[in-house]
């Protein structure tokens, strides 16, 4: 007797999971599985030329003595703070708030900080507590970070795209842009915004133009979700003030990750959220409630790791990352020079010079498709990001031009120097093969 296995029909599902948006932190992955051999300009992983797993040992023996010495703990607390559950609000809190005020100045109570499982958590968990109804509508400068559009497209929650402009933000599209969704009858309650060398464009926003938004969101009453990820990384000069340093009337949702700081498998992201909940308690406390019905918590040990590494370099993540942070800015300087040295002004190539982070955009004589990625990974060796995965196709107004996008994003973060030169090379072979035009 034949038996038939019970499937499942996909349009019964949420139409998420059905969504292409949703595969795109995939795909890059896919491809590279595809092509092993092929050097990548595209991932912006952190470098891993200074990784060592002693270093987590180490880092969870610092952590260890913390509590015993510096909290009075005993060894059987020690034990139980580990390996238990633990708080669903994070046992690290007070060394990031710490680590907050070392480095960027901020000065905001531990109990406003709610440690999560990465920062795409952190970005989740916002949504879904400011998500109320069908009216409310997330603003997104953009081209912006996958990661925001596909959490949103979970929640059902549209994603209003706002001008991103030379500055980081055109200010005068964000306002057209909030009144419109107004008389449309929606809410939209927070924009999106990478202000330090965004991801995919590399722009860094200028100190006035952060303060002009910090007006422009308490006049219109919407949050800021600030996500910062690459602020300690600048190429040339010096940092400045985070959204959340300058912000004096809680308008700010600060969101951080270690991902590129620790490094990526202790997974430790955080939200600042010090707004007050009407008379109660802060946002922060309303996050870690839906977190406590999404993951619980946030894996002690992963936390002690993290948590040691901060306490090794004083609670300052500029001390820690002093190494990683000059073979960032000379990444960078390779792949801006690297370009200019192998396509002339009549190449019909060209790109941005951001002032710090991870990436450049590129811009081609051709239309940039994941099948154009394919040909380079497959042919030339050598992968890149096609900056049409940054842009939401269901988003209200994109404001992009029809068709494929003429543009890709290169990254300097996980190659050493000889490989960033190589895997340049590659490019530049792509670039002017017939496969490209």
């Amino acid at each position: 007797m034949t038996t038939t296995a019970y499937g499942l029909d996909p349009l019964a599902l949420h139409p998420s999971v059905s969504d292409p948006l949703l595969s795109s932190m995939t795909f890059l992955n896919e491809v590279a599985g595809r092509y092993p051999d092929a050097l990548s300009l595209a991932a912006g992983t952190p470098y891993e030329g200074f990784y060592d797993v002693e270093d987590v040992h180490r880092a969870l023996r610092v952590f260890c003595d913390h509590l015993r010495t510096g909290q009075g703990r005993t060894e059987e607390q020690v034990r139980r703070t580990l390996l238990q559950y633990g708080r669903t609000k994070g046992i690290i809190h007070e060394l990031i708030a710490r680590q907050l005020a070392v480095d960027e100045g901020v000065h905001i109570d531990p109990e406003a900080v709610v440690v999560t499982t990465g920062c795409q958590e952190a970005l989740f968990l916002t949504l879904r507590v400011l998500r109320r109804d069908a009216r409310d509508v997330l603003l997104a400068v953009t081209p912006a970070y996958v990661g925001v559009t596909g959490a949103a497209r979970l929640l059902d929650l549209p994603v209003h795209p706002v001008a991103e402009g030379p500055d980081g933000v055109d200010l005068d599209d964000l306002r057209r842009r909030i009144r419109r969704a107004r008389a449309a009858g929606l809410r939209p309650r927070a924009l999106y915004v990478v202000p330090d060398h965004a991801n995919p464009s590399g722009i860094r926003m200028p100190e006035p133009v952060r303060r002009d938004l910090l007006d422009l969101a308490e006049r219109e009453d919407v949050l800021l979700l600030e996500d910062n990820p690459y602020g300690l990384f600048p190429r040339r000069g010096h940092r400045l003030p985070t959204l959340k340093a300058l912000d004096t009337r809680r308008r700010v949702v600060h969101l951080g990750s270690l991902a590129k700081t620790v490094f990526p498998g202790v997974r430790i992201g955080y939200a600042v959220a010090d707004q007050p909940v009407g008379s109660g308690p802060y946002l922060a406390d309303l996050l870690a409630k839906a977190k406590s019905m999404v993951t619980v918590n946030t894996s002690p040990i992963a936390q002690a790791v993290a948590g040691g590494r901060l306490l090794e370099h004083g609670c300052s993540l500029v001390r820690a990352n002093e190494r990683e942070s000059e073979v960032y800015r000379q990444g960078l300087d390779r792949i801006l020079d690297g370009l200019a040295r192998r396509f002339p002004a009549s190449s019909g190539v060209s790109w941005n010079s951001p002032e710090g982070g991870f990436f450049a955009v590129v811009t081609v004589p051709f239309d940039v498709t994941d099948e154009a990625l394919e040909r380079s990974a497959r042919d030339h060796g050598v992968l890149w990001t096609p900056l049409h995965h940054f842009y939401d196709a269901t988003a209200v107004d994109t404001g992009t031009a029809a068709g494929p996008l003429r543009c890709l994003r290169l990254s300097c973060s996980g190659l050493g120097p000889q490989d960033i030169d190589e895997a340049l090379d590659r490019f530049a072979g792509f670039v002017r093969s017939r496969d490209a035009l």
